[in-house]
């Protein structure tokens, strides 16, 4: 429970249908040295969102834990945000908290205290077929469906999670809260990563990297500027680059790590006709030839059709039906098929145009 409308609504349910509900709240980041400040407006797991998951699960009967999970957190999703930005990734901690806190250290938890389930407020929904194979499919509400979140669920996973409110649309959600007298019925959205203070992601990295002042280079290898740091800067970003050579616009098209150089192009520049992903994982059988899919790149990205062809260690080439924009390393790459989740990996880099072998193995 984090203290919003959907997880509340969502215990609220299960408690209606008749299941023995515990709510849980993780406390994943600390704010004593902030006690005497308010929390950013649109970030999440604050003492305040603690306090209202605690009178939720008062209103509904339910009783309620908050487990402290600062240190897992810190090394699995904070170090890995940090870490993915001085390789001149774009990372994703959303990602990152669902498959490593939410559904594998917090499930285990609930099973030391007597759970079965877990249940969440995500916007998605998961089915069982004939042959007891899990199936996870977006939400009913298209605006809200969260299922991009969600690639890294297994079959074993998914055997024991429940998406209550993914039938539902958030109107109905925040009715249904209204109708029982909670009081988040109306509460906002978080929006914000919950460990970065004043929505500047950049004060937090620079803690740890250096100002490594460097090269900013077109396309070509003409010098254009000097940047302050690679982690600034990311895939598609045109504001802040302070290029004044009068032949603009430029947007980030790549990095150079070892030559810490910024490479910037025009907007053109910024196509790519497919990618290499890692860490993928299938939600059912993993294919063993190319199959067609519609891929997503970010979470609010519109599906394109694409090819992708499996490769060894879990990885894979996707080919894109149509050159999409801004393709960024550190970010997922989901499938789909229709409204089924078909698996997911993190985009390794960008492939610009294929060569003639890879095109006629993808097409």
């Amino acid at each position: 429970m984090s203290g919003g409308v959907d997880s509340s609504v969502a215990a609220l349910l299960l408690k209606r249908a008749g299941y023995e509900v515990i709510g849980i709240s993780m406390q994943l980041w600390d704010y004593s040295e902030k006690e005497d400040q308010p929390a950013t407006q649109g970030s999440c797991c604050s003492p305040e969102d603690m306090a209202d998951a605690r009178r939720v699960a008062h209103t509904i009967g339910i009783p309620f834990y908050v487990l402290n999970m600062e240190e897992v957190f810190s090394k699995e999703v904070v170090d890995y945000f940090v870490k993915s930005y001085l390789r001149g990734e774009t990372p994703n901690p959303c990602v990152k908290c669902n498959s490593e806190i939410k559904f594998n250290v917090l499930i285990k938890r609930a099973f030391e205290l007597g759970a079965q389930y877990i249940a969440t407020g995500h916007y998605a929904r998961i089915r069982r077929d004939a042959q007891g194979r899990y199936h996870l499919l977006k939400g009913v509400d298209r605006g809200k469906d969260q299922s991009y979140f969600l690639f890294s669920l297994t079959q074993k996973t998914m055997a024991h999670v429940l998406f209550p409110v993914g039938e539902l649309t958030k109107a109905e959600v925040r009715s249904m809260a209204r109708q029982a007298g909670l009081k988040v019925s109306e509460k906002a959205e978080s929006q914000e990563i919950c460990f970065v203070e004043d929505r500047n992601y950049r004060n937090l990295l620079a803690e740890y990297a250096p100002q490594e002042r460097g090269r900013i280079v077109d396309t070509e290898g003409n010098l254009l500027g000097y940047h302050t740091g690679l982690f600034r800067y990311t895939i598609g970003q045109r504001r802040g680059l302070n290029i004044r050579n009068g032949m603009g616009p430029y947007y980030v098209v790549s990095m150079d790590r070892e030559k810490n150089e910024l490479i910037v192009g025009k907007e053109d520049e910024l196509l790519s006709e497919g990618l290499y992903a890692r860490e993928i994982n299938w939600i059912m059988e993993p294919p063993h030839t190319p199959i067609r899919v519609e891929a997503r790149i970010r979470y609010r990205h519109s599906p394109v059709s694409a090819i992708v062809t499996p490769h060894a260690r879990d990885s894979a080439l996707v080919r894109f039906s149509t050159p999409q924009r801004a393709v960024t390393p550190g970010q997922a790459v989901v499938f789909y098929r229709g409204d089924e989740v078909i698996g997911g990996g993190w985009i390794e880099r960008a492939v610009k145009e294929f060569e003639q072998d890879a095109k006629e193995l993808c097409n």
